[in-house]
């Protein structure tokens, strides 16, 4: 431990390494969830899935270091708990010698910075393989500071309505990560409208391998998503590293159950999207159940979402890749479950219904539900709107239909550069007998 002056926190060696490591871990989930995305996606659409993810990368980390940081983490503005202060506009104030915690603030603003990023990122799925890039290079910017950032500071900053006042608990995002970018998805499948063919064509993931791929990054990612969020190398940070792969696993083997007893068959797409529904669902709750707790949540979470992600065929919303059916009704599982299974030993004092408790922490957590998700969708679905209205959010249907890749991006996932049979892109050679892979899945 080292003192870094008379009068100032402690930096903390152990917190700041295993911080560090943490970051890093969040920050390579994005590039796991293009991964996920791009394997699910029609082969057409695949750089174009890539890219919405890694621009995303580049956009949110701009707009965290110019004004998100401060709005969702500095001093509460007007004591309300609803937004941060513009204290550290563009980062100022913060020095190698400021402290957050037994960890740098620098570091701290980085940690958060990743979960930020991949907020963003997860909403693609529910639009894939129809939006246009620069309306989502705009969307991007304009929902990290509208909805993000607010939700952000509810939850996570000093002073936030939902957990300084309300007392709901959310150790590492349920509400912020999970509900918050279902309830966008939702909002913005509806704006855009369903794909050509929705309901009529298959549209099957074109590379499960890569699926599976993607879901083993992001899972490897969600321990430091959430054992970092004890921003410390702790006893803390261990329960809920070993709550995030019980309900991974739990989750895994729930949807699994249902698919054999549904459909008769186990699917490797099922293995990764129970996984991914577990891990969603532990979120929130790592820091706040036991292990039993997180085999529940987990089991619960795939089993739920298993049946949730068959909703849109019902309610005709084209949610893609099932951004609210995993993350949204997650979300909801995995932070409502903390009304009934957070044990004192983990949370340092509230209780679930069924360890004596009582109703109080359910409805609170009901609250918290019911604001994030509405808020989010809400803010969500305007923000699609005016985009819509002054840029066009939807691309033509004749990009659609040939595939975003080579309409948007002039390239594919397989022969770069070729744009059909025999024609190049300008300076590239021709390719005449390759086949038009761009059909295929």
């Amino acid at each position: 431990m080292l003192l870094l002056s008379a009068g100032r926190p402690a930096v903390d060696a152990g917190d700041t390494a295993w911080l560090l490591a943490a970051t890093a871990l969040v920050l390579l989930m994005t590039p796991g969830l293009a991964l996920f995305y791009g394997g699910m996606v029609r082969s057409k659409s695949v750089l174009n899935m890539f890219m919405m993810s890694f621009v995303s990368i580049a956009l949110v980390t701009v707009v965290w270091l110019a004004a998100g940081y401060t709005l969702a983490f500095g001093p509460d503005a007007g004591g309300l708990g609803l937004i941060g202060g513009l204290d550290h506009l563009g980062m100022h104030g913060i020095t190698p010698l400021s402290v957050t915690g037994h960890v740098p603030t620098l570091l701290f603003a980085a940690f958060q910075l990743t979960f930020a990023i991949i907020t963003a990122a997860l909403i693609s799925g529910a639009v894939a393989d129809r939006t246009r890039f620069g309306a989502w290079v705009v969307f991007v910017v304009v929902w990290t500071l509208a909805v993000y950032v607010p939700v952000a500071h509810w939850v996570f900053g000093t002073g936030g309505w939902i957990t300084a006042r309300l007392g709901a608990l959310d150790f590492a995002g349920g509400t912020v990560v999970e509900v918050c970018s279902g309830a966008s998805g939702l909002a913005l499948a509806i704006v855009l409208g369903p794909r050509i063919g929705f309901r009529k064509d298959a549209m099957r993931p074109h590379n499960l391998p890569l699926v599976l791929l993607g879901a083993g990054l992001l899972w490897f990612g969600w321990f430091g998503f959430n054992a970092g969020s004890a921003l410390a190398a702790n006893g803390l940070a261990a329960a809920a590293f070993v709550n995030t792969q019980a309900a991974g696993c739990a989750g895994l083997l729930g949807w699994l159950v249902v698919e054999k007893r549904r459909d008769g068959h186990a699917t490797t797409l099922g293995a990764a999207s129970g996984a991914v529904a577990g891990l969603v669902a532990i979120t929130p709750s790592c820091g706040s159940v036991d292990m039993v707790g997180a085999l529940v949540v987990g089991l619960a979470a795939g089993v739920l979402c298993s049946y949730a992600v068959s909703w849109k065929f019902r309610w005709g919303v084209d949610d893609s890749l099932d951004v609210v059916g995993v993350h949204l009704v997650g979300g909801v599982v995995g932070t409502l479950l903390i009304g009934l299974l957070a044990t004192a030993t983990m949370t340092g004092g509230p209780e679930g219904l069924f360890y004596g408790g009582g109703p109080g922490q359910l409805g609170k957590q009901a609250v918290a539900i019911a604001a994030v998700g509405t808020y989010a969708f809400a803010v969500t679905y305007g923000i699609g709107r005016a985009i819509d209205r002054l840029l066009g959010f939807r691309a033509a249907e004749d990009e659609e239909r040939t595939g975003l890749d080579l309409t948007v991006h002039a390239e594919t996932a397989y022969d770069h550069g070729v744009l059909t049979h025999g024609t190049s892109l300008p300076g590239r050679p021709a390719a005449a007998h390759h086949p038009d892979r761009s059909t295929l899945g």
